[in-house]
């Protein structure tokens, strides 16, 4: 669009006819300087059900990987912004309450709503057979005869909180019988609808976990099929839905072809990287999807993805797979911590559970705050590890560590601050290669020969394994057919590039 011209007339310009400079006006120079009216975001019908099916998929998907997973109450710090703003959002609603109850005459415009929304929130939490039940409500709290008793001044309220809270105690689970019977002594009216309404709350949250534990079997017994159908949805409204997968997949696949550089045998036994085939006369054949795919999600949990990067056949197991890779940072860590400590202890004391148990609490507090604080963590835990292992000796009747001994053992526990640290770096391969081997091999298989220098982590590590490889085999058997074409697709290609590079 061709941009206009602007002119300016001698009456506008800045100087008078005379040259001398005009004052400029405070109004117009404000007008100059304020921005352009932000055009209103238009979300269009598409991009609202989009958000709908991810929710659902993501809800789904949640109940289905996750045993553990049920519905809790918002629980919002005291001290924060939105806890603030939402108490006295609350109070002023409650408080315009108050004032219109107790007007002369009563207002009950307001108070007929919230009767209103407590009738559908008792309807929505009776069970599909409970007709009976739902007709007596629906006569119970007629909102039309209500509205005509309160027009003639008939309205029994205590009649109708009692009507209400003994349904609630008729419907609510065990747990909020002592909830609702608290109700009971409470004469206030706004304060008694205002505890009405949060023990409604309590009991919807208690009917969805119910509901949720009910369809948890069926939702895995069609799982696949559920959230592969759904996943299709989203993709054929979005076509380019797969472009991070497919970066994800190449670069898996690049790890696996590439040669690795042959220093040495332990380097190559160690490494995270997933050999496509033993026997070297068949590296130049194309790496299966099996072999791609483990080499992915071990680069998922070993290496940095961006929000940009990540495969989005994994985005709803994204933060259980950054929580993962946290974990394993720790468990190096703590690893690490363990086997310098024991070789300072003679072996004597760890021989014992409870000492053991006793350094890792030690550790596993101490390090919490290690991936923003290395130095100062490992500076705590070397002081205290040190000193426990001092005191432990001493007990045991055994010789004490020396001051050289005690100072050697401190500053190798200070040094798995560092990334180069060798004990550090030798734990992380060996926590690497039990993680491949339990993709490759099996969990129970895994668990039978499990790396030396890990044995003090075992528990934490397998839990961790087995989290791992149940997560990514249901994501294998949701998404083989589109890793399937991905994988097509990047042979395929690369193939073309080297037919291109060879000469004529």
């Amino acid at each position: 669009m061709p941009k206009s011209k602007n002119t300016t007339s001698k009456a506008d310009s800045g100087e008078s006819e005379n040259g001398v400079q005009k004052p400029k006006s405070s109004s117009k120079d404000h007008r100059d300087k304020t921005p352009p009216a932000s055009q209103p975001v238009v979300i269009s019908t598409e991009n609202i059900e989009t958000v709908t099916d991810v929710s659902k998929l993501s809800i789904a998907h949640e109940i289905i990987v996750n045993q553990d997973f049920v519905v809790k109450e918002n629980d919002l710090s005291e001290n924060s912004l939105e806890s603030k703003f939402v108490e006295s959002m609350y109070n002023a609603f409650w408080d315009h309450l108050k004032d219109q109850l107790s007007s002369t005459p009563p207002d009950y415009s307001c108070a007929l709503e919230l009767i209103n929304n407590i009738k559908q929130i008792l309807v929505s939490l009776l069970l599909p057979r409970q007709n009976r039940l739902k007709n007596e409500i629906e006569e119970a709290l007629d909102m039309d005869l209500l509205r005509q008793e309160t027009e003639h001044g008939a309205l029994d309220v205590p009649h109708l909180s009692n009507y209400i809270l003994n349904l609630m105690a008729l419907l609510c689970a065990p747990v909020r019988d002592e909830a609702v019977q608290e109700l009971e002594s409470i004469k206030d009216p706004v304060e008694l609808l205002r505890g009405i309404f949060h023990v409604l709350g309590l009991m919807k949250m208690d009917m969805v976990n119910y509901t949720i534990k009910n369809i948890r079997p069926y939702l895995q017994e069609h799982s696949i099929q559920y959230e592969r159908a759904k996943f299709q949805e989203l993709l054929d409204k979005q076509p380019n839905f797969l472009d991070c997968t497919t970066k994800w997949m190449t670069r898996a696949a690049t790890d696996i072809t590439t040669p690795l550089p042959s220093t040495s045998v332990f380097a190559s036994s160690s490494s995270s990287t997933i050999s496509s085939s033993p026997n070297s006369k068949t590296d130049l054949e194309p790496p299966s999807l099996t072999t791609v795919l483990y080499q992915g999600y071990l680069n998922l949990v070993l290496r940095d993805y961006g929000s940009e990067e990540f495969p989005e056949t994994l985005l709803m197991d994204k933060a259980r797979l950054q929580n993962m890779k946290s974990k394993l940072r720790h468990l190096t860590i703590l690893a690490s911590v363990l086997l310098v400590a024991r070789s300072f202890s003679c072996g004597v004391l760890f021989s014992s559970p409870e000492f053991v148990d006793k350094l890792k609490y030690i550790t596993k507090a101490l390090t919490e705050d290690f991936s923003s604080k290395p130095e100062e963590s490992m500076l705590s835990v070397s002081d205290q590890v040190s000193q426990e292992i001092h005191q432990g000796l001493k007990d045991t009747g055994l010789t004490a560590l020396s001051s050289e001994n005690r100072a050697s053992l401190v500053g190798q526990l200070r040094n798995i601050a560092k990334k180069e640290n060798c004990i550090r770096t030798i734990i992380e391969q060996r926590i690497h290669l039990f993680l491949k081997c339990c993709l490759i091999r099996g969990m129970q298989e895994s668990l039978l020969d499990f790396p030396g220098g890990l044995l003090f982590i075992e528990p934490e590590l397998a839990e961790l394994g087995w989290k791992f490889v149940n997560l990514m085999h249901h994501n294998q058997h949701v998404f083989s057919p589109y890793y399937a074409e991905i994988l097509k697709r990047i042979i395929s290609q690369t193939n073309g590039e080297e037919s291109k590079e060879k000469p004529i």
